[in-house]
């Protein structure tokens, strides 16, 4: 059977499978043969006989064409004990809604207006047939399906000709009886228009041919919320939803919509079927514990009005309440004890029309003995508190004993019932009433041969089918007499477009409703999002919109790390690396700079990053140049010197052009320190090396050359060397020097045409800085470079070393020798600390080389001849030096 939860529950409780099965078939074969039986009668009778009647609350009145209607004009649903033993009684319902009410009159009211239009429908009288579903699933399907079969006793026409009972519902308002009803009746093409079933599930047009709604579908009321929370920044809500298909689907879309954004769902709750106190309670508690401070819900009044109740018991406050449509506008709520708590609450409400004429209407409104309108009855016994029984009645809970006239006068009452200020859903009713007027005039208006059908043809009106009126239902558009323009599209949704409610306090201390914005649909799906944020009430100390956050963001330079075992939203803020900067709120990812930027301090902006090599205003670049300017200097002051006493024993002893030669070359080096220093460019960084190259080996093959005459002069000395000297003369020691020069000066040509030095921006070393160097080019151009001075100035030291026990006077080999060492040792030296130096620093130790190489041989070589010059002017003579070797002899 189906429970009264609309669940289907086994007959056959505590039986194995075997014996429900054989229970089962016996009972299917009992009742086939019943209908087979029932189906004969009915063949010979020639009659159908209304088998049963449901006990359903509804209104009547008669017409040409019956439109349906499904309303839940009461709460809840009282189902009777089941025994199991006699036939159950009918549910009955109870807490009447008189805002709901008011929309099953608009119907009425559209009808009337429609059969008094002589533009719609003309000659053609409408009627409606509405019923109350007492929210429940049962009770709503069993109205469906008194619509749409009928509830007249016998029918005696099987061939089934004529209008249907009904050509159209309005209805059901909930989106779970909607689905229900739709699968059943879809089957048949049955037009159903719901003025509040919002599911997006309705949208599948496989699923719901005929199905249309004058509300939007919840895909754009779970956008339009998401617009607003982010619109405040929440990006940390909890969620709250009927266990029902309405809040089912919309919490589903409602967390796939928040995880797109990146925004999260603190908590999810459903609220229980069966307003179970216990489950009513965690709720509450899992309200207060969380740190979410807004809230959302998804829920129908019906099924929400337990939770709030249990939220006022424990005065829970400081959270933003975000409503649904379905509870936005709802009067429930709207009383002094709700302030404290839902004072402040945003909600999305359907658009609000005006009824020109539906107050006057409502107030006409008389009850009547016949039991197909007993729900007016019912409506006036709860508008006035009597009952037309005598002696009285309960009415929800309360006994009754004042008797109903039948004449109170309605107009002296303040209620939803008679406020037509803020029409929604009752509009939404009066737009659906309409849709399917308009679509049955244009099928009475079709022309033979024009007709949309098959051949040409139209809709036979005194047979007319539901299929042909969903036809012209999806192609309805007309303009309401509020200038609102209603029309489908092809899944039978409404034009998407909500107002924004903030719920504020009245005079009264009770809750009045202020329209604070508008949502519409843009662009594709995007929901575009109006307010007016002066106009919205905020029910906290600080007069503000709360903050709802799991994390507070990220400032620029730093980036989100998600915190393990917790949603998105849950973070830490670390800085970004060096290097990498964040320029937003929180990012996501640090971003790295470009290889010529890096990061600020702050590490939100990408700066040029600093270039370093060294020049003229560093410190270590002036002590160098001061160095290289010095050392030049002395050699010029040597030269001046050797020029001034170029005459004397001591400069003439060994070659005094050979002396000049390699000052000179001294004084080279000492300036080629120059090109090493300043910002590289390309004419520097190709000389600089070519320099130092030509001006080391033109002073290491002075030096050499000096070896091998002092050589050569010892050897002539002696009988078997007498012609030596004629090979080591001027023009041959000039020669030379040439030939050895002119060897580098080839392998620097060679070097700078194949792979010449150029300018190189270098950040391997320091990521931070850009170093500014010259890149050699040609790694074996420059070994050969070097690798030849090496070769002459190990060649002149072994020379000089063997030479160094010569007499006195001819001990410059001694000196010679002393240089070569100090030159070999700076050199030795070089390499490893040239490697291991970063950027400038490289740059400081090959010029330090080549100045500590360059002082060494000058002092070692001419610091001695100078100090007899200057200071031992008398040793510096012939008969001295040749005393002095007489002296050693």
């Amino acid at each position: 059977y189906v429970g009264r939860d609309g669940r289907v529950t086994s007959c056959f409780p505590g039986m194995n499978t075997p014996h429900k099965e054989m229970w089962f078939m016996l009972y299917i074969f009992l009742y086939l043969s019943f209908n087979c039986l029932s189906a004969d009668s009915i063949l010979k009778s020639g009659t159908c006989q209304l088998q049963g009647r449901f006990k359903l609350n509804g209104m009547y009145q008669d017409g040409d064409f019956i439109l349906g209607g499904l309303f839940h004009v009461h709460f809840f649903t009282v189902f009777p004990e089941l025994s199991f033993r006699t036939e159950p009684e009918p549910p009955y319902c109870e807490k009447f809604n008189i805002e709901i009410f008011q929309q099953a009159q608009t119907m009425a009211f559209a009808v009337n207006e429609i059969n008094k239009n002589p533009k719609l429908l003309p000659s053609i009288t409408l009627g409606y047939h509405l019923y109350d579903n007492c929210v429940r699933l049962g009770i709503a399907f069993r109205a469906a399906i008194s619509l749409a079969s009928g509830t007249e006793e016998s029918f005696s026409n099987l061939n089934c000709t004529g209008p249907p009972p009904v050509i159209g519902i309005v209805g059901d308002p909930s989106s779970t009886p909607s689905i229900a009803i739709s699968n059943v009746l879809g089957l048949f093409r049955v037009p159903i228009v719901s003025h509040y079933a919002t599911c997006s599930c309705l949208s599948d047009r496989k699923k719901y041919p005929s199905f249309f709604r004058t509300i939007p579908s919840d895909a754009f009321q779970v956008r339009a919320m998401v617009q607003i929370l982010r619109h405040f920044g929440w990006t940390w809500v909890g969620l709250i939803y009927s266990d029902d298909d309405y809040g089912i689907y919309a919490a589903q879309l409602f967390q796939q919509e928040m995880q797109l954004f990146g925004h999260c769902v603190a908590f999810s709750e459903i609220l229980p079927h069966d307003n179970n106190h216990r489950d009513i309670q965690y709720i509450t508690g899992v309200i207060q514990a969380s740190t979410a401070r807004v809230v959302v819900v998804f829920s129908t009044s019906s099924f929400l009005i337990p939770l709030m109740e249990e939220v006022v018991l424990q005065n829970i406050t400081g959270r933003q309440w975000i409503a649904s449509e379905a509870w936005t506008t709802s009067p429930v709520y709207h009383t002094p004890r709700f302030l404290p708590i839902l004072g402040g609450t945003l909600g999305i409400a359907i658009r609000r029309g005006e009824i020109e004429g539906l107050r006057e209407f409502l107030l006409r409104l008389h009850p009547s003995n016949d039991q197909k309108n007993n729900i007016v009855r019912i409506f006036w016994e709860n508008m006035f508190g009597c009952s037309f029984e005598k002696g009285g009645r309960a009415i929800d809970g309360e006994q009754v004993k004042k008797v109903c006239t039948g004449q109170e006068d309605l107009s002296i009452t303040e209620t939803p019932y008679t406020d037509v200020s803020g029409l929604r859903a009752a509009y939404n009713v009066y737009k659906a009433v309409y849709a399917l007027a308009h679509a049955l005039h244009e099928l009475m208006q079709c022309e033979e041969g024009r007709g949309p059908f098959s051949g040409n043809s139209c809709a036979d009106k005194t047979n007319l089918k539901p299929w042909q009126l969903v036809h012209y239902l999806q192609k309805v558009n007309f303009t309401t007499g509020f200038g609102d323009h209603v029309s489908f599209d092809k899944n039978g949704d409404a034009l998407a477009i909500y107002d924004v409610m903030n719920w504020q306090p009245s005079s009264d201390g009770s809750i009045r409703i202020h329209t604070v914005g508008v949502v519409n649909k843009g662009a594709a799906t995007e929901m575009v999002l109006m307010l007016d944020e002066d106009a919205i009430y905020w029910n906290f100390k600080s007069k503000k919109p709360p903050r709802s956050v799991c994390s507070e963001s990220c400032p620029p330079g730093t980036r989100q790390a998600r915190r393990k075992g917790l949603p998105v939203c849950c973070f830490d803020c670390l800085p970004c690396r060096d290097g990498e900067i964040s320029n937003i709120t929180d990012a996501i990812d640090c971003t790295v700079c470009p290889d010529e930027f890096w990061s600020n301090s702050d590490k939100d902006q990408c700066v040029p990053k600093e270039v370093e090599f060294l020049s003229y205003k560093d410190p270590l670049g002036i002590s160098l140049t001061t160095a290289s300017l010095l050392g030049t200097c002395i050699c010029a002051l040597v030269m001046v010197i050797f020029a001034h006493h170029r005459n004397t024993p001591i400069v003439r002893a060994n070659n005094s052009e050979l002396s000049f030669l390699l000052l000179s070359s001294l004084k080279l080096c000492f300036l080629c320190v120059l090109l090493f220093i300043g910002q590289p460019q390309l004419w520097t960084c190709q000389l600089r090396h070519a320099v130092f190259g030509i001006s080391f080996v033109l002073c290491i093959s002075s030096i050499l050359v000096k070896t091998m005459v002092v050589i050569a002069v010892f050897k002539s000395s002696r009988p078997e060397g007498k012609g030596t000297m004629k090979w080591f003369g001027a023009a041959q020691q000039r020669c030379t020097v040439l030939v050895l020069t002119a060897l580098q000066v080839v392998i620097c040509a060679v070097w700078l045409s194949t792979a010449s030095p150029t300018p190189h921006k270098n950040s391997q070393y320091t990521r931070s800085k850009i170093v500014y160097e010259c890149a050699i080019g040609s790694v074996a151009g420059f070994s050969m470079l070097l690798g030849y001075i090496g070769l002459l100035a190990a060649v002149s030291f072994l020379l000089a070393f063997l030479a160094r026990n010569l007499p006195d006077n001819f001990n410059e080999a001694k000196f010679i020798t002393f240089s070569m060492l100090i030159f070999c040792a700076v050199w030795i030296a070089f390499v490893p600390a040239y490697v291991s130096s970063p950027g400038k620093y490289a740059v400081a130790v090959e010029i330090f080389a080549i100045l500590a190489s360059s002082f060494g041989l000058l002092f070692a070589i001419f610091a001695p001849k100078c100090y007899i010059i200057l200071l031992h002017p008398e040793r510096n003579t012939k008969n001295a030096i040749i005393g002095r070797e007489a002296q050693k002899k």
